[in-house]
């Protein structure tokens, strides 16, 4: 895992026990970045990421999100909200002694960067608490108000909505009820099911729905972002924790909408540089690179200074294309 020396510790924040990688400076350091990862996903998705901006100063803090990997997996679904999430991570801050300081005196902030559901997050915890981010890298998700904030009479709850869009079969449907996504994603199925979502889902026209299903990748090629011994670390800790937890964030689509309906006509009010892959599933839905590309993303995200749709990348991109994400991670924090 290149030259990187990684710090791991169990913190006790908002109820739960999180497991938290680290590497860089603690002191002295140019800045703290935080990185959110995605599904199905832990911490070690942004080892590259970690290692290029720690070799340049930066506290780099990479948590198993909640239900993923050394981290808590409270048994029940509702304690998978968006704003379960916003509170870890702002406790997390504050335990790391990244706290908001007190007698007006400028908030220890964070950089923040996300893929995927913790891109997701990462929207919410900029629109939550805003004072607590000097500056957002999301990846893959752009801020997407219709999926995550009930907003008008006409609101389609983001399940029905993929419902009519995609299919029952389409996972995000298919996860729904408790019980019947656990019987595919089985721990003993971890193996088969992180090979085929890493290497063959999510990007380039491939949703995984049926192909889930599918028994015939179990030992094809990796791809040359992805070792054997990557592999095996997302597959043992999978083994372990089953899939029940990050599952969990799927069936909270519709109350995160419920929940965050106060910030209905509210804006992301942080610096963003946003980065996806052209092949990404998330670039390839209707309408949405109309509104990235056509002036509604910067009307929600005012402070939007760029967009980067890199030709050919998949979805997992911070993996993919791990050089070029990292370079332009930098070059954007370095700004600030």
């Amino acid at each position: 895992m290149e030259g990187l020396v990684i710090r791991h510790r169990t913190v006790e924040v908002n109820g739960i026990s999180m497991h938290v990688a680290e590497a860089g400076p603690e002191v002295d350091a140019k800045g703290a970045v935080l990185f959110l990862h995605g599904f199905p996903e832990l911490w070690y998705s942004w080892r590259h990421q970690m290692d290029h901006l720690g070799a340049r100063g930066y506290r780099c803090i990479a948590p198993d999100l909640r239900g993923y990997g050394g981290t808590t997996a409270p048994p029940d679904v509702a304690s998978y909200t968006a704003f379960h999430m916003v509170g870890d991570l702002v406790a997390l801050l504050d335990t790391l002694g990244l706290a908001k300081v007190r007698l007006s005196l400028p908030c220890n902030q964070v950089f923040l960067v996300g893929h995927d559901w913790g891109a997701l997050i990462a929207w919410y915890l900029c629109l939550f608490r805003p004072e607590r981010v000097t500056a957002l890298a999301n990846t893959s998700v752009a801020f997407m108000r219709n999926i995550m904030i009930r907003n008008g009479p006409d609101f389609v709850n983001p399940i029905e909505y993929f419902n009519r869009a995609y299919g029952p079969n389409y996972y995000k449907c298919r996860f729904q009820e408790p019980g019947v996504a656990e019987k595919q994603f089985a721990p003993a199925h971890a193996k088969r099911l992180m090979r085929q979502m890493l290497c063959h889902c999510f990007s380039h026209g491939v949703f995984c729905d049926e192909e889930m299903d599918d028994h015939n990748y179990p030992t094809s090629p990796l791809p040359p972002w992805l070792t054997e011994a990557d592999m095996d670390y997302f597959v043992t800790s999978f083994e372990k924790t089953g899939f029940t937890g990050a599952i969990n964030y799927y069936r909270n689509f519709d109350k995160n909408c419920e929940l965050a309906a106060p910030w209905a006509d509210a804006k992301v009010q942080v610096p963003t540089k946003y980065i996806v892959g052209g092949g990404d599933i998330t670039y390839n839905f209707e309408g949405i690179q109309e509104y990235i590309h056509g002036g509604g993303f910067k009307e929600d995200v005012p402070l939007l200074d760029e967009v980067v749709v890199i030709p050919g990348a998949g979805h997992f991109i911070q993996q993919e294309r791990a050089q070029e994400v990292s370079n332009h991670i930098y070059d954007f924090i370095i700004k600030f």
